[in-house]
């Protein structure tokens, strides 16, 4: 049934399926339990009820006879077991529901996702004209609190996607509301659910629902584009739902957080290398002030001279990856290197850095092939269409004209081996990913719908498989490439955010920060329309804004760049920010002076010895952004190492102690001091002339 494993029926029976440490999984088969989940030393279950499809225009309950083991579990890079289990259906036996199920034993959150096989083949429809496709329907006992956690409300006063916790009352349930989540949490009797989905869309866009019902369970179901009507089911040709998670914690939402946070970081990934605490370096920042300050071009400051120099400064600060934007190659579709800008192919630049032990990066707009190119031209067939027009082409940053490719097509798997042969080539493995919208494409020859599908319903479809699209295309490449990480720039609204992507890698969350538009500034003639981008705190208030995700989602999953440039209180405002986990730089670093390059080189080293501690460690903050003081800990339960960052907008002398126990030895910027309690907790008092940053570390020796 999958890869050469055993078809549905064969194998050994299994009640009790999977034993955990934590928690264990039974697989019951029954109309409104096909599995449940329960933590050890507790009486309480969450039921899982089956899948409902819609096929030949009736609805199909996804109860296996039974559900039986296919092959041995699978052990993954990331310390988590795949289990998978295959089962024919009850009603009819030519369809087979197979199950597959990643546990830890460390963690209490499983993931999980269904496929539907048919030995014949069989149609999916929507009778409604509507999706038609109930993912399970969960029954959380003694559940009385109830939580939603958006993680893709776009913020127009950052101009940035952010994190929010919304609290579900009773009265939703009463009304039949739906809530977007992707992370619902149920609180009660001493525990707390989650449950969440993998997808991604932009508030309130929602391709998949949380619907409540009065009797408080909650159906993960389908809203639009999860499957095209007329969609076939066979043997070759499964249909596989997105992947979902599931679990429970002793304990309230804190609890819960602590507990996902720790699962997203460490387990929801095989692609390990997206989640390590690299110091990130992009050229844009100073692409565009070269463009707005100094009268050049984009691309004036994207040639061989001014990057080996880029990539001296840098590895004089300490940065890991470095990562060439926009310009570097010839032309989109292709990604050669230019030959004009770089006369010898990048060959120059790969050599510094592999010479510094630093790691090469590269731009890319994945949609994009340029009319000249080979990529354009074999793939004619996959040019992105709306309503049976091609996309007008248009320049790609001061290069060649460019058309829209569909991720949705057989394109996808030509892009995919273009960043391998990138990495085989040129040593490249960082893949900064930038404007990929949502939606785009409504053409009836991809792999989103057909002639007899809509053409609303075949943009609907590309809007949610791209969305998958794009985490399969990263897995593709980390599978060939395993030192791969690809960021996706979500500096823009209507990008696809959520879980999807992070369950492949990270996303490039912050730019140069909002827009005058966004406040309501008229717009008069050609001007640089990003507010911060000047030295000083402001920049870093809008950049420390996104660390509320941190809760939930690790802040290295989500990178943002900050100025390293002088004065001193401003690379202590911007550096303190930095090392809280966002972990990117830009600006002009060669322009930084010697004093000022020695200073951020010692706090980045600083911070390399004790990155980790601070990567796991969950975020406790004291004080609004921008307060005074604001108050940032993240110091890691089980070492005691990581660091303190007290800012302040106003003079004065503040005290905080830390939660945590921290360890010693200890370094810390001047204007301030640190004691330790009774109970081994640190006392911290900073003191301030004007606004600034007080930093200390814990665990460090010298930097």
């Amino acid at each position: 049934m999958r890869d050469g494993g055993l078809k549905a029926g064969q194998g050994v029976r299994m009640k009790n399926a999977i034993s955990a440490p934590l928690f264990k999984i039974a697989l019951l088969c029954e109309k409104d339990c096909l599995w449940s989940y329960q933590l050890r030393g507790s009486s309480r279950v969450l039921k899982v009820a089956p899948p409902v499809f819609e096929i030949g225009g009736h609805p199909v309950r996804a109860v296996p006879g039974h559900l039986s083991t296919a092959g041995r579990p699978v052990a993954l890079p990331n310390g988590c077991t795949e289990h998978f289990f295959s089962g024919e259906l009850k009603a009819d036996k030519n369809l087979a529901l197979e199950f597959t199920i990643r546990v830890a034993k460390d963690n209490p959150i499983v993931r999980f996702k269904y496929a539907l096989r048919s030995a014949t083949e069989h149609v999916m429809t929507k009778g409604s004209g509507n999706d038609a496709l109930s993912y399970m329907v969960l029954s959380f006992p003694g559940a009385d609190k109830f939580t939603e956690v958006r993680l893709s409300e776009f913020n127009p006063i950052s101009h940035g996607f952010c994190i929010s916790e919304r609290r579900i009352s009773h009265a939703y349930f009463e009304s039949r509301e739906k809530v977007m989540g992707p992370i619902l949490a149920a609180s009660g009797a001493g525990l707390t659910w989650v449950a969440a989905y993998e997808h991604g869309s932009q508030v309130p866009d929602a391709f998949v629902t949380f619907s409540l019902s009065p009797d408080r369970k909650v159906a993960v179901e389908a809203v639009k584009g999860n499957y095209h009507a007329g969609r076939k089911v066979s043997e070759n040709q499964p249909y596989e739902t997105i992947w979902f998670h599931a679990g429970a914690v002793r304990g309230g939402l804190d609890d819960l957080a602590k507990a996902y946070r720790d699962f997203v970081l460490k387990r929801m990934s095989v692609n390990l290398e997206s989640r390590k605490p690299y110091i990130f370096y992009n050229s844009w920042a100073f692409q565009e002030r070269n463009k707005w300050w100094n009268g050049k071009t984009f691309l004036d400051s994207m040639n061989q001279e001014r990057m080996l120099k880029e990539i001296d400064a840098a590895h004089r600060l300490g940065i890991d990856v470095f990562v060439l934007d926009t310009g570097w190659y010839e032309k989109t579709g292709d990604w050669r290197a230019s030959r004009v800008r770089f006369p010898d192919g990048l060959k120059a630049v790969r050599e510094k850095l592999e010479g510094y032990g630093m790691k090469m990066g590269l731009w890319f707009n994945p949609t994009v092939a340029a009319l000249s190119s080979e990529m354009h031209r074999r793939h004619q067939d996959c040019l992105m269409t709306w309503n049976g027009r091609p996309h007008d082409p248009h320049p790609i940053w001061e290069t060649e004209e460019s058309q829209g490719l569909c991720l949705v097509s057989r394109y996808a798997e030509a892009f995919t081996a273009e960043m391998v042969r990138l990495n085989r080539e040129l040593g490249v493995a960082y893949f900064k990913w930038d404007a990929v919208g949502q939606y785009g494409c409504n053409d009836a020859g991809h792999r989103h719908g057909g002639p007899d599908n809509s053409p609303q319903e075949r943009a609907d479809c590309y809007a949610f498989e791209q969305c998958r699209a794009m985490a399969d295309i990263v897995d593709g490449l980390c599978a060939a490439v395993p030192e791969a990480i690809a960021d996706f720039d979500i500096t823009e609204a209507h990008r696809t955010v959520g879980l999807s992507f992070l369950s492949a890698s990270k996303y490039f969350l912050q730019n140069n920060g909002p827009y005058f538009f966004n406040y309501d500034v008229p717009q008069k003639g050609e001007h640089w329309v990003n507010m911060l981008v000047h030295p000083g705190p402001a920049r870093a208030w809008n950049c420390r804004y996104p660390y509320d995700y941190d809760r939930w989602i690790p802040a290295i999953l989500l990178m943002t760049h900050y100025l390293p440039d002088d004065p001193e209180d401003s690379q202590l405002i911007n550096l303190g920010s930095c090392i809280l986990g966002h972990n990117g730089i830009w600006g002009d670093l060669p322009a930084i002076s010697e004093k000022g390059a020695a200073l951020v080189a010692r706090l980045i080293r600083l911070y390399k010895q004790v990155r980790d501690d601070v990567t796991e460690s969950f975020p406790v903050r004291s004080g609004a952004i921008g307060g005074s003081p604001e108050v940032h800990e993240k110091i890691s339960g089980k070492t005691g190492r990581g660091v303190v960052v007290v800012f302040s907008s106003e003079p004065g002398t503040y005290t905080y102690i830390t939660e945590n126990r921290p360890v010693r030895p200890l370094w810390h910027t001047p204007e301030m001091t640190v004691d330790f309690d009774a109970k081994g907790r640190a006392v911290i008092r900073a003191s301030f002339e004007k606004p600034g940053a007080r930093i200390v570390y814990f665990g460090v020796t010298s930097g």
